[in-house]
């Protein structure tokens, strides 16, 4: 079964597109390719037994079935958490060294700040910098929204 595989080789074909062009190209090839992926799991649920570590494998996919397709109808999302979550795994390594369960702590929080920042096309040193700032210099909880990731500007 190669299923997975083409999926991941339309998935390849349409990095760096737009959304929409991401959505429609998922549209035409990947959905029939779910619904293939749908039946083979409806069928193996049927023949092994759910007591078995396969059976329950088959049955968590079957449980997150609607969540594994919600790449299929927001061309924003990714396949899979791969891009969130390779960078937090090397991050999660380096804290490590961070000399305290506090200061691993900090640095996680950091970490996935960064990375929201680079998810977002946003360079990191520039967002701290001006989110920081505005929080020192005293920027309204009530408008904390402005400073988060996807809606930051530099004239906030």
């Amino acid at each position: 079964m190669c299923l997975i595989r083409t999926l991941y080789r339309v998935e390849a074909d349409i990095r760096g597109h737009s959304p929409a062009q991401r959505l429609a190209v998922r549209q035409q090839r990947s959905v029939p390719i779910m619904t293939e992926l749908e039946t083979w799991l409806t069928t193996s649920r049927a023949r092994v037994s759910a007591k078995t570590p396969t059976g329950e494998a088959l049955k968590y996919i079957a449980r997150h079935w609607e969540d594994l397709n919600l790449f299929l109808t927001d061309g924003r999302i990714e396949i899979d958490s791969n891009p969130v979550e390779r960078p937090i795994a090397l991050n999660r390594k380096n804290a490590l060294f961070a000399g305290h369960d506090t200061g691993a702590e900090n640095w996680a929080v950091i970490a996935s700040l960064i990375e929201t920042c680079k998810l977002n096309a946003v360079e990191p040193h520039a967002w701290l910098t001006k989110t920081l700032t505005a929080i020192a210099t005293g920027h309204k909880q009530a408008r904390i929204e402005q400073l988060l990731h996807w809606n930051y500007k530099l004239d906030v």
